[in-house]
């Protein structure tokens, strides 16, 4: 048998520690797999005399993780740092550009500087894998880069963030709001103290600008992502997706188009018998369509310290046999720029929740704003009766009354440029809450 696979691991919080964890457990497992063991034998961190609960008087010590990534006696870092700048950044340059294979969990990074890294990887001939930076223990990155090779994608799509999964899951199941939901995440440990990252849609992006490399060989760009987040969804758009046939989910969406890739996050509403809209609670799901093939749906945990540290391990198990294939699934220098597709020109079904004023007129005026931009609606749901909309005006409050259309296929541009002229005329009060229907 070779000499085992000598590891130099940059970071010892929950997944760091998992990780060693996991290579003790499997070390036999792994050697009869890869032909040869995988052992940890340098670690860094911040403290040394934090309780992790391992053994680390085994392991060589480094304060500094740039010295742990150059040591000659290391073959492979694994950076579990986290962040898109140093120490992380330098870490992982200094390993590649000493000639060291790199695996790494850090999507903020590769949102950043994915495209740079993966040119320094492939001209040092080594691997860069990040499979554990996007869903967890899901295997997305090796379906995209090397499982579906020879496929054509035109979309993908999915439940990228668990914290907002979580969140949506118990409004719908507990009739929770918002914020008490995400007080509940941040006691379980799903969400942080500051939870704007996540619940605005921030981390979804960047795992969706991965993805969208993988799939269409663009180089990685986030700022080419249109973002919205969970913060504005209530009890009553949930309760109205549930009685036209709809889930909310905050999905990561890019699809091929004329165009360009669009690229999107935002609460979308999708058909509760799809199999993306039966994923609750911390799960996460990553949907894949291509040409020639019907759509296919992997579901897994997206986060925490056995799952991520699964991937990773998977990553090294790959270094360990030799196999290496480009960071993104192709050449770096044959990646594209990214030609982003404006938001508005998205086409799609709306679900738009209204509070119109209740006096004469304004419904009329709401459909001829519609019809004005060729907005066709597939239905009309009200919650009460409103002038204009019924002949019965007995017992009319002067309330906003709520009033929910679903339209047919419009596009973004129509759509606001409509509500725009709704909200000037005065017909409705406070802002009209937009939610996008997904196909699927």
């Amino acid at each position: 048998m070779a000499e085992p696979l000598k590891v130099g691991l940059a970071g010892l919080g929950t997944v760091g520690t998992a990780v060693v964890e996991l290579l003790d457990r499997g070390r036999d497992k792994l050697a009869a797999r890869c032909g040869r063991a995988i052992d940890v034998v340098a670690v860094s961190a911040r403290s040394r005399g934090k309780k992790r609960g391992i053994e680390l008087k085994k392991f060589r010590w480094f304060s500094d993780p740039a010295a742990l990534a150059a040591d000659p006696a290391i073959d492979v870092v694994v950076e579990v740092i986290g962040g898109d700048g140093n120490p992380a950044k330098r870490v992982v340059e200094t390993a590649l550009a000493a000639g060291k294979p790199v695996v790494t969990a850090n999507k903020a990074l590769l949102a950043r500087h994915g495209y740079r890294l993966a040119l320094l990887a492939e001209r040092k001939g080594v691997a860069l894998n990040f499979e554990a930076s996007v869903a967890g223990g899901i295997p997305i990155v090796k379906t995209l880069r090397e499982g579906l090779n020879g496929s054509s994608f035109t979309r993908i799509y999915g439940i990228l963030n668990g914290t907002c999964n979580y969140i949506l899951s118990r409004m719908e199941q507990d009739r929770l709001a918002f914020d008490e939901c995400l007080r509940e995440a941040q006691r379980l440990g799903y969400a942080e103290a500051d939870p704007s990252f996540d619940v605005e849609g921030h981390d979804t992006a960047q795992k969706l600008a991965i993805l969208s490399s993988l799939a269409f060989g663009t180089k990685v760009d986030p700022a080419a992502i249109y973002v919205e987040g969970i913060s504005s969804i209530t009890l009553a758009d949930l309760d109205a997706a549930a009685e036209l046939g709809y889930r909310v989910k905050l999905l990561g969406v890019a699809v091929k188009t004329d165009a360009g890739i669009e690229q999107r996050v935002h609460p979308t509403m999708v058909r509760r018998e799809s199999a993306i809209a039966q994923v609750m609670g911390v799960t996460n799901a990553v949907t894949v369509d291509a040409e020639g093939l019907a759509p296919i749906t992997l579901v897994g945990p997206g986060a925490g310290g056995a799952a991520t540290a699964s991937a990773i391990v998977s990553d090294l198990a790959d270094v360990a046999r030799g196999d290496r294939t480009p960071p993104f699934g192709r050449p770096a220098a044959r990646m594209t720029a990214s030609r982003k597709a404006p938001m508005q020109r998205h086409e799609g079904g709306y679900y738009i929740r209204l509070l119109a004023r209740d006096r004469p007129g304004s419904a009329a005026t709401i459909a001829r704003r519609l019809a004005q931009r060729q907005i066709s609606l597939e239905s009309i749901v009200q919650r009460h009766e409103i002038s204009g909309l019924g002949t019965d005006q007995r017992g009319r409050s002067g309330e906003p009354v709520p009033v929910i259309l679903i339209t047919y296929a419009t596009t973004e541009d129509a759509v606001r440029k409509a509500l725009a002229a709704v909200r000037r005329d005065r017909v409705i009060s406070g802002q009209p809450q937009v939610i996008r229907i997904e196909k699927n």
